[in-house]
């Protein structure tokens, strides 16, 4: 059995092992990392030989480290990230690499239908009827977009949302409000087999699906990192926010919203969250903790989304693609049925 993780922000981590009558047998660790000493790889490989193949990567790896030399140096991989490509192993994980990768990019459409086509998407996907798929949004009009769990009124003020033209929607997926506007905004979703995060606890797998982004970010100019369990940050605060859902079909939905201008005073003004904060010391510390892409890079968001596109592309292969007529069909049914009703904007008053 094979299976390959990439430490984000570090280096790659190969396991390749049998199982045996539920254990491990003849493990053998490798990868691109630096470890010192050289003693510290046999040790590896001799504590996880005839582990319970079922233990998690957690464990797996706190076994590891109880396991290392003293004084062992790891550069670029830790104990867990062992676990979890021993894991990846057993469970019979696939590489991005192992898909092909279409890109869909089409022009502006309205809120709901971006909250459709993120369940239409993964549905199909997970039903084997679309390829793993890249999808970059373009917004038609401004919204907030809330997780499936936030309560609406404490998240919304509706006068003001009314006020300002913004749609209120909510997505299928958990986490925080996003508030965005055309032209302000880069957002984009994964649609992927669950086997790609396959032996992941999720918060591993949210900084496995976006290791792309930082190094597209660092391309950029621009030192960014994970901030568990779902941000990703720089030196100069927030980039983007993630969320991720896991359908029952088997397949990953995995989106992410960044920053590329902002509008401090209305998203405060629209979102109830610091709400008392609105001064001119509230306003500038909003844009602090979410720094615009514009500000960092200097490039038109036009430039930024193309050469974030072009980064995949190189390292995991990408193919041009668009929506279908059954599914666009079947995402305006979606809106319809669901995603533009009261019932379910409001299941959490």
């Amino acid at each position: 059995m094979h299976g390959e993780y990439k430490v984000p922000g570090g280096k790659l981590v190969v396991a390749d092992v049998d199982v045996v009558d539920g254990l491990l047998r003849r493990p053998r660790i490798s990868g691109d990392f630096f470890m010192e000493p050289d003693e510290a790889l046999d040790a590896i490989n001799a504590v996880l030989d005839g582990l319970p193949a079922g233990l998690e990567a957690r464990e797996i790896g706190a076994r590891v480290q109880a396991g290392l030399p003293a004084g062992t140096v790891m550069l670029g991989i830790t104990a867990e990230a062992v676990g979890i490509a021993v894991r990846r192993a057993v469970s019979h994980a696939s590489d991005w690499r192992d898909h092909e990768w279409r890109l869909v990019h089409e022009p502006p459409q309205g809120p709901a239908l971006h909250m459709a086509l993120d369940q239409v998407l993964a549905e199909e996907v997970g039903a084997g009827r679309r390829p793993p798929t890249l999808r970059v949004w373009e917004w038609a009009s401004p919204a907030v977009v809330i997780g499936s769990f936030q309560s609406l009124r404490n998240e919304v003020d509706a006068e003001e949302a009314g006020r300002y033209g913004v749609e209120v929607v909510r997505r299928i997926s958990g986490g925080g409000a996003m508030f965005v506007e055309p032209g302000n905004t880069i957002t984009y979703s994964l649609y992927a087999p669950g086997s790609l995060v396959a032996g992941m606890s999720f918060a591993e797998s949210y900084a496995f699906l976006d290791d792309w982004v930082l190094g597209a970010l660092g391309e950029l100019g621009i030192r960014a990192w994970y901030q568990p369990l779902n941000d990703i940050t720089s030196d100069e605060g927030k980039i983007a926010g993630a969320a991720q859902k896991r359908l029952a079909g088997g397949a990953v939905l995995h989106h992410v919203t960044m920053s590329y201008d902002i509008d401090a005073a209305k998203m405060l003004r629209v979102l109830r969250i610091g709400r008392e904060k609105i001064s001119d010391k509230g306003i500038a510390s909003a844009v602090k903790r979410v720094d615009p892409l514009r500000r960092q890079t200097g490039l038109p968001r036009e430039e930024i989304i193309d050469r974030m596109i072009a980064h995949f592309r190189g390292r995991y292969g990408l193919v041009a693609d668009g929506l279908t007529e059954d599914e666009l069909r079947l995402a305006d049914k979606y809106v319809t049925d669901k995603f533009a009703t009261v019932e379910w904007t409001a299941r959490v008053p």
